[in-house]
């Protein structure tokens, strides 16, 4: 095995994460073994793949194996284990040629998946292998899309946009009676599929806000497929500069800290997100117009946050509970007793609280 430079070797750093190539990194084939690859890496050394593909899955998925575990352990502790697991599996690496060509023995084409995420690209590259299954698998998902009952049709989500598979908190926005039905705001919109579902109730104008534009392009290519007239998007931190009678917001239901751009929309380091939301929602609410804030009580469970603490963000905010819809989480994970958090997935509720204000000052 033989060091190599990714800078002299030509070839273009791939990430979405934001992460650091190695500094040094060494060829590897199917002739390592699973405890050298994970030796090599826990060094900090980066793993260029040569050998068979499918060989590079199955090495990845041994390097896992001996990666701690996480169960039993406290919250952080288990965020840090995370961290550090997706650290040393992201140092096997795949080459790409130019055009995202994978030049592996029975290598998938990943051209177009790359493509979409990384755009054109006419010079040779290494990404993680970890990160390249990401990418291939977010690309599938955009293709297939995922059925919401709510709506009668698929959303379709992006790279790096929260897909909407747990399903029980986009119900809530279906059944929960509507205040008006004149004009909406869905706060952080991520896939757009709140402010499609609202649409297909029959509000006739929707605001769809995010700071993140891959969000906005993907909620804008949803409406585009669905055909509803009614929605627009706005690139924005938390409102719009003006008042509505239904404000949706369905913010990160962790105060934590994210390690990639996608679990940004999980967690929310301070409920940064929630306070902005809370803190400014009266000067973005019409007299007598309702606030449904979206909410998992997983952050309660875990101890990062009290219930009083909740309230007591409602209040000081001057916001008054009106009602509170709930439901059980149905996805896979709720019921796994080998996911780390199940403990507390067991008993998990979501809510959608619907907020009044006391007053209605100013806009911003």
């Amino acid at each position: 095995m033989n060091p190599l430079s990714i800078k002299d070797g030509g070839r273009r750093w791939l990430t979405t994460v934001g992460s650091k190539p190695p500094r040094t990194v060494v060829d590897v084939d199917d002739g390592i073994t699973a405890d050298e690859a994970f030796r090599l890496a826990e060094s900090g050394t980066g793993l260029v793949w040569r050998g068979d593909y499918p060989n590079a899955r199955n090495l990845l998925a041994a390097m896992s194996r001996r990666c701690a575990p996480a169960a039993g352990k406290p919250f952080q502790d288990q965020r840090n284990l995370q961290a550090r697991r997706a650290r040393l599996l992201g140092r096997l690496l795949v080459p790409l040629d130019p055009g995202h060509v994978l030049p592996l023995r029975r290598g998938p084409d990943v051209r177009t998946a790359c493509a979409e995420v990384y755009g054109p690209s006419e010079t040779a590259s290494l990404v993680s292998l970890r990160e390249l299954l990401g990418v291939v698998g977010a690309h599938e998902w955009r293709v297939k899309g995922v059925e919401i009952p709510a709506l009668g049709a698929k959303i379709h989500p992006h790279h790096g946009v929260f897909s909407p598979v747990r399903g029980e908190y986009v119900d809530l926005v279906a059944r929960t009676p509507l205040p008006a039905k004149n004009l909406a705001f869905d706060i952080g919109t991520g896939t757009g599929v709140l402010a499609a579902v609202l649409a297909r109730r029959g509000v006739e104008r929707v605001v769809a806000t995010d700071n993140e534009p891959r969000a906005l392009a993907c909620a804008r290519e949803n409406f585009e497929r669905l055909g509803f007239s009614g929605l627009e998007t706005l690139e924005t931190d938390v409102f719009p500069p003006d008042r509505a009678p239904l404000v949706v917001c369905n913010p990160p239901w962790l105060p934590a800290r994210a390690h990639t751009p996608l679990e940004r929309a999980v967690y929310d380091p301070g409920s940064r997100m929630l306070h902005a939301f809370l803190d400014r929602l009266p000067r973005h609410l019409e007299p007598g117009g309702e606030a449904w804030l979206i909410l998992s009580d997983l952050a309660e469970l875990l101890g990062l946050r009290t219930r009083a603490r909740l309230l007591e963000a409602f209040a000081r905010s001057g916001l008054e509970v009106q009602g509170r819809e709930d439901t059980r989480p149905r996805h896979p994970r709720a019921t796994d007793p080998r996911d780390p958090l199940h403990a507390a997935r067991a008993k998990e509720v979501t809510s959608l609280w619907r907020l009044t204000a006391r007053a209605a000052p100013a806009p911003d």
